[in-house]
């Protein structure tokens, strides 16, 4: 079965067609350069060039650098502030003529690893980290993602770890990559004390030019690059447009209204874990959470 994936970053916007039951691409990637400003109407213009390159009449499903919930943008990462409170999935929806699906790009990036690439079969708490234009995250226990964790936006320093440690940040403050990976390195040591994770999965931009830096890298947990190198968001935008647990995976979706931070998706899918379980996971989570707004 085949899905048009489509994955929205600060500098590019690329798609092709996806078989989801294998996790690879069904036809070459098309790219169109980020607009600038990168404002709804302007990015749903090029979202549907793409669809048009392809003559897609199906699904599609998108990845977005920012919080969303229920198809709704609640922050901007590296595009235009016009996004908080955009209802994606509906604007892309009408654009294109398709039914449109919507996923942070961390997540959907690693939704298709656990499935398919780095993460599959790895127990325990894995973490999908993508450098490029800012930093994303996706945690995944046992295969099951918590979504929105935008842990690239964490205090390192008094800045935000994404504008230290990116790619972006590397190539604007032009340092090499040894001294790049010491960043990183810090980054995830952070991580490590919070999360005691068991793999480190580096996906993004810099996914391909691993054997740059990754021997200067100093942590404790196992660190690998993305199997599915860039292509990774779209192939699991294209997934997440599937609506199959059993092609994305399981999501912790918690129900319970005090829990104000804690993403809930609108798939209908049950939750995983107990109540007082979602609790006490979001509970620990909600305090490295960005405030809400923009992070770029």
């Amino acid at each position: 079965m085949d899905i048009l994936g489509i994955d929205i970053g600060g500098s590019g916007i690329k798609g092709a067609p996806v078989n989801i039951d294998e996790g690879v691409l069904s036809g070459e990637r098309h790219r169109i350069k980020t607009p600038e400003p990168a404002t709804p109407d302007a990015v749903a213009d090029v979202v549907a060039q793409i669809a048009a390159h392809f003559d897609w009449k199906g699904s599609i499903g998108c990845t977005f650098p920012a919080v969303i919930k229920q198809g709704v943008a609640h922050t901007a990462a590296n595009v235009d502030q016009a996004w908080i409170g955009t209802n994606a999935e509906e604007l892309l929806a009408e654009r294109t003529g398709c039914l449109a699906r919507v996923v942070n790009d961390a997540d959907a990036a690693g939704v298709a690893e656990v499935q398919f690439g780095a993460g599959r079969g790895v127990r325990g708490t894995v973490f999908m980290l993508t450098f490029g234009t800012g930093i994303g995250s996706a945690i995944f226990t046992n295969g099951i993602l918590v979504p929105n964790t935008e842990l690239g936006h964490m205090d390192i320093r008094g800045k935000e770890a994404e504008h230290r440690a990116s790619d972006r940040a590397r190539k604007e403050d032009g340092i090499k990559w040894p001294k790049w990976a010491k960043r990183v390195s810090e980054y995830l040591n952070i991580l490590e004390a919070l999360y005691w994770p068991d793999l480190f999965i580096i996906g993004g931009g810099v996914s391909k030019k691993t054997l740059k830096f990754a021997d200067h890298l100093d942590t404790r947990t196992p660190v690998v690059p993305a199997q599915l190198l860039n292509d990774a968001g779209i192939v699991g935008a294209a997934m997440w447009a599937s609506g199959r647990e059993d092609i994305c995976g399981p999501v912790i979706t918690p129900r319970d209204s005090t829990l104000t931070n804690a993403p809930i998706l609108d798939r209908g899918w049950a939750p995983m874990f107990p109540t007082d379980i979602q609790a006490c996971c979001w509970a620990l989570i909600a305090p490295l959470a960005p405030a809400r707004g923009s992070r770029g």
